[in-house]
């Protein structure tokens, strides 16, 4: 019996990399899963991982476990329902979607194109609303019929998104504002029984296989940068022992856990007093010395 037995859940983007490893972690743990993928490529190649879905649920039956498979775009509206249809008219129920659908278009910000900053935004952003909003209606109105909710959205942010990253402006924004989302997802589901929370991963995937980073396993030594180190937390937060852990970011490499603090205030100043214009410059560097500092943006000099 795995932490998850009667659990049911979808995860989008699930056919190759960390939304594998949390499909495949999820059924080893006794859920019953959607796994969805578009089979497209790290920039959005049409076709490229074609069955990519399909092959996954073949290994979850193989396993012994209960998947079907999805093919849909996360960032469609209809589609975001249809998977929600999908988990109910398959398993009967739903309790978690684990959003973890997206892709890259790297570019420095003076040179990135609106076609790029639009395509991003919308997979990994309009993509985290999609089939989340569908689950809370669902959420919503079994909580106003008097049934009992227990459920769970786990979004995907990034170091990215929570600090920047160069050369990644518009994946940063989105991966902000899914941190930004999880936030008041959180304040507003929690009444109905909903929790929300979001990872942000230190993990090989295609995307990180750009040679920017060196991830590769080293022989005879821990796989820091499986995708499989990242799936027992998300095991736990579908699972009811997560209950009223809500509202967090948190952050994971190799066998390490921590929570993000986010936006915190630092010391102020208070003049008492309307302040003048020729004050501001000792006031803010005094500011700036007296905080805590802030971790660099990825890849600043």
């Amino acid at each position: 019996m795995g932490i998850c037995e009667g659990r049911v859940a979808i995860v989008t983007g699930a056919g190759n990399g960390l939304g594998k490893a949390y499909a495949l972690g999820l059924t080893a743990e006794g859920a019953k899963v959607v796994v969805n993928d578009l089979g497209v490529g790290t920039h959005g190649e049409a076709g490229e991982t074609k069955g990519a879905a399909e092959k996954v649920v073949d290994e979850i039956r193989a396993m012994g476990g209960e998947a079907v498979a999805n093919t849909d775009d996360v960032a469609d509206w209809d589609a975001g329902k249809r998977m929600v249809e999908q988990a109910l008219d398959s398993f009967g129920a739903l309790h978690a979607v684990v959003n973890n659908a997206g892709f890259v278009r790297d570019r420095m910000f003076f040179t990135c194109s609106p076609e790029e900053w639009d395509a991003v935004i919308r997979v990994h952003l309009r993509g985290h609303f999609c089939t989340s909003r569908h689950a809370a209606e669902y959420w919503r109105a079994q909580s106003k019929a008097g049934n009992p909710v227990d459920a769970r959205i786990i979004n995907t942010t990034s170091g990215a998104g929570l600090q920047g990253s160069v050369g990644q402006s518009a994946y940063s924004t989105a991966k902000a504002g899914i941190a930004g989302l999880t936030l008041v997802q959180a304040a507003e589901l929690g009444r109905l029984g909903v929790t929300a929370n979001a990872l942000a991963p230190n993990a090989r995937t295609r995307m990180t296989n750009t040679g920017a980073f060196d991830m590769d396993a080293k022989e005879g030594e821990f796989d820091l940068f499986a995708p499989e180190n990242m799936a027992p937390l998300v095991a736990y937060l579908v699972s009811e022992q997560s209950k009223g852990v809500t509202g967090q970011i948190f952050e994971l490499k190799g066998g390490q856990v921590f929570l993000s603090q986010g936006w915190t205030d630092s010391p102020a100043y208070d003049k008492g007093a309307r302040l003048e214009a020729a004050e501001m410059d000792a006031i803010v560097r005094k500011l700036l010395t007296d905080r805590e500092p802030a971790k660099p943006v990825y890849g600043a000099q």
